[in-house]
């Protein structure tokens, strides 16, 4: 990634730095050695349009969890297709991500999410999410396929005749949920129920150390033309809001995710601190041109210099007990902080 200038030309560079950037997060995580000192991932932009990049260093080394064991008298999957990123992120919460034998892969630049490391984008492909190849899902011989929602009937049924098929829902506001029922289809409904009761406990712990109960934070995600507030009801807000972080009264949405221009305008935007996201290059520039505008500049948090540009693959798209985490980590690192 590269911080962002006044100039058109330049911000395209900086959507090419943050491609390459993209690539680096993958030289680490799940299945490489703890001992690697590559394993920490090292990101050198530290800011976009003025905003504090957050979690420069992400380490992934251990954002796999060990191998769970398998309920009593419960199904004990051994060979596993994944469909799509949110079901990747359940298998790799309950440590059974080496047991894959295919991924469809998501769009960007790595085929599984940057977040849970390099072991799991070297995992074998079966195409993309949206049209996974059923011949290749075939020759990997799976006892089990897992994934949210199908793309069509046809497509479902084509993949129930290879092998049980478990689709928990495509839904991201009901990610915990779909946690539990991935821990069900992988024989490991009580090691999912640890999880999520160990992710809830830490989320209310860590927003005591935080003390977030003081804090209003806005979110925001840029897409191509739009900018988007992130309500308490999406995947990031209920993260947010399991730590006790506050919601600007123009944010107390009661759908998932809003325009911005349908709230007001930029004032909605409005918070103590502003975490903002991009979705893919054209997000990126879209977002830099509206955090380069006067509008942007006269809002409270931009002058106290608390914005924070935080990852999309994790805030937007984990949709899983791992990306809470990580969440987690950023709120640590960020919401009591000033960007220098």
């Amino acid at each position: 990634m590269s911080s962002s200038q006044p100039v058109r030309t330049v911000r395209r560079a900086t959507v090419a730095v943050l491609v390459a950037t993209a690539a680096l997060v993958g030289l680490t995580g799940c299945g490489d050695s703890a001992d690697d000192d590559a394993s920490t991932i090292v990101r050198t932009t530290t800011k976009i349009a003025g905003a504090g990049v957050v979690s420069v260093e992400r380490d992934t080394r251990a954002a796999c969890a060990t191998p769970t064991p398998a309920d009593p008298g419960a199904a004990d999957p051994q060979r596993i297709v994944v469909l799509d990123a949110a079901a990747m992120d359940s298998v790799c919460a309950l440590g059974l991500w080496e047991r894959v034998v295919g991924a469809a892969a998501s769009p960007g630049d790595t085929p599984q999410p940057s977040y849970l490391g390099t072991g799991v984008s070297l995992l074998p492909g079966v195409g993309p999410t949206a049209a996974p190849d059923v011949d290749l899902v075939a020759k990997a011989s799976p006892d089990l396929i897992l994934g949210s929602s199908p793309a069509s009937p046809e497509l479902a049924d084509r993949l129930r005749a290879i092998a049980p098929t478990v689709f928990v829902g495509g839904d991201p506001v009901q990610w915990k949920s779909r946690f539990l029922e991935s821990g069900k289809a992988l024989g490991r409904a009580g090691a999912a129920r640890q999880a999520l009761d160990a992710y809830t406990s830490n989320a209310a712990r860590i927003g005591t150390e935080i003390n977030a109960r003081q804090t209003q934070a806005s979110v925001l995600r840029f897409g191509a033309d739009r900018t988007a507030v992130e309500g308490p009801g999406s995947f990031s807000g209920q993260v947010l809001a399991d730590t006790g972080v506050q919601r600007p009264a123009y944010q107390r949405l009661e759908v998932a995710s809003q325009d911005v221009d349908d709230l007001g305008g930029l004032p909605a935007a409005e918070g103590d601190l502003i975490y903002v996201s991009f979705d893919g290059p054209d997000g990126l520039e879209h977002g830099t041109a509206v955090m380069e505008s006067d509008a942007w500049s006269d809002l409270g948090a931009v002058t106290d210099g608390r914005v924070f540009a935080v990852d999309d693959a994790v805030w937007n798209a984990g949709n899983g007990v791992v990306a809470a985490r990580a969440v987690l980590t950023d709120l640590q690192e960020s919401l009591n902080a000033y960007v220098s």
